[in-house]
């Protein structure tokens, strides 16, 4: 009798540990693990002076691109607004890139449009749920043109 009364408490024990365990639900998204390369050229750079004359906190700069794949067929278009946050290089941005099978959101702060790295927070379509980072290196002054590489996590 002590040996299934035992047996008994381990079995609603184990029940009770397993309703404890937080269930999260996921997905059906394609954002697993995965690397997307691009290039882009620049269509428009435009800035919003909102302060005083000249570069101040709050002012906007609004630059748009045009997104190719590796044949360089236009798959695409990129949008990406910045707020400086002082009155030198410091932004603080959002932007979204507009694929064929969904769009991938993008956020955080950049000095220089040479070279940075911003974080992806978010997506539809395909890339629901996505995250991970895109990492943007210009390769041409005129036109500009940068190589683009899309980091997904999952």
């Amino acid at each position: 009798m002590t040996v299934r009364l035992g047996w008994l408490l381990v079995g609603v024990l184990a029940g009770a540990a397993l309703l404890a365990i937080p269930w999260e639900s996921t997905s059906d998204a394609g954002t697993g693990p995965a690397i997307v390369r691009i290039t882009d050229r620049q269509l428009t750079q435009k800035r919003v002076d909102l302060g005083p004359r000249g570069t101040s906190p709050g002012d906007l700069e609004i630059v748009r691109h045009r997104l190719f794949d590796r044949t360089r067929s236009v798959i695409g278009r990129s949008e990406l607004v910045c707020t400086f946050v002082d009155n030198r290089r410091s932004r603080s941005c959002r932007g979204t890139y507009i694929l064929p099978r969904g769009k991938i959101v993008v956020g955080g702060s950049l000095q220089y449009h040479q070279f940075y790295v911003l974080a992806v927070t978010g997506g539809t379509g395909l890339f629901d749920n996505a995250r991970g980072t895109v990492t943007v290196t210009r390769t041409a002054r005129r036109p500009v043109r940068d190589l683009v590489v899309i980091r997904l996590a999952g």
